[in-house]
């Protein structure tokens, strides 16, 4: 099944909404945060990528739209953080902040290029639940011509507002495959972040 081009977008399309915070570094207690806000937060969430997904508009304008609905609904910055792993202790505020600007546009343009594959196809949520100190939202993923999987979505507000920070499909945690990705592209620029960061923008 890995071969799929099917199979493989759906781990995409977890990946690219997700991006999400490290699962060593999960939030504080959602005190403030409720199951319903949890769930009503990522049913907007849901509405909107349902939305593009049936817009018909070209790929430019998608990437664009899928961009917006990351930076909207999630923890962008913890998710950059998380992305880094251990190369963000060393790094500077500047270098953190100019990371998680190119980081975000990196993941939009890399999944949501797969995002097509959805045309057809939609999200349902359909519960929420508390978790230790956050909050899992379980939806549903439609596909033309698949069997419907499991999309879960891991909502804390420990940014100061509700956002998600994980999700995980079908048991894969894709906050993780990120992390180790990340690695890599460091890896193969000698540890060198401002060149990461340079390059991010155009991969």
């Amino acid at each position: 099944m890995a071969s799929n081009p099917l199979f493989l977008s759906r781990r995409a399309f977890g990946a690219g909404l997700a991006g999400a915070a490290a699962i060593a570094a999960l939030p504080r207690a959602a005190a403030a945060l409720t199951v319903e806000q949890a769930k009503a937060l990522i049913d907007k969430a849901v509405g909107e990528v349902n939305r593009i997904i049936s817009s018909g508009k070209p790929e430019k304008a998608m990437l664009g739209e899928f961009e917006k609905v990351f930076s909207r609904y999630a923890d962008v910055s913890t998710i950059a953080r998380s992305a880094l792993g251990v190369a963000a202790r060393s790094a500077s505020n500047a270098q953190l902040s100019a990371f998680t600007k190119a980081y975000q546009g990196y993941l939009s343009r890399k999944y949501g290029r797969r995002f097509r594959e959805f045309i057809g196809g939609k999200i349902e949520v359909n519960d929420a639940r508390a978790i230790k100190s956050y909050y899992e939202v379980v939806s549903t993923a439609y596909l033309q011509g698949e069997a419907p999987f499991d999309v879960r979505w891991h909502v804390s507000d420990k940014s100061g507002k509700q956002l998600f920070f994980n999700i995980i499909i079908e048991g894969v945690n894709m906050l993780a495959s990120e992390r180790t990705e990340v690695g890599a592209l460091l890896d193969k620029r000698g540890g060198d972040l401002d060149k990461l960061i340079a390059d991010m923008k155009s991969l």
